[in-house]
Parts: structure tokens; C-alpha cells; sequence
């Protein structure tokens, strides 16, 4: 099965004719809350890293 690839262009153009976009503002915010998710997933598991390795650095007296 094979298709012509002007057939396969042209039904490209339809489909994209078909979505439904989303606005500059609710991009816009979208973009600010995974932005926002990521730096308070980074923070927190930067605070448990920082817990463990105390931890484990108390557990078997090591680095200082």
C-alpha cells in the first residue's frame, strides 16, 4: 500500500487544518506551571538528597 506524495501532503494540510490550537495566554500559562512544577520538584528532591546523605554520612561517620 502506497500513497502519492502529493495525496500524503495534502492530507497533512487537511489534518492540520482540523486542530485546535491552543491561545498565546493559555500557553503562556501552561508554560508558567511546568515551569513552576519542575523548579518545586527540583527543590525538593534536592532537600531529601541533602537529608539522606546527612543521614547516611552520621550512620557510618564519614566525610568530616
Amino acid at each position: 500500500m502506497s500513497a502519492s506524495p502529493v495525496k500524503f501532503l495534502k492530507d497533512v494540510e487537511a489534518e492540520a487544518k482540523r486542530v485546535t490550537w491552543p491561545s498565546r495566554k493559555a500557553t503562556l500559562v501552561t508554560t508558567g506551571a511546568v515551569l513552576a512544577m519542575a523548579t518545586l520538584a527540583s527543590i525538593f528532591f534536592f532537600v531529601v538528597d541533602q537529608v539522606i546523605g546527612l543521614g547516611v554520612r552520621e550512620l557510618f561517620g564519614l566525610g568530616g
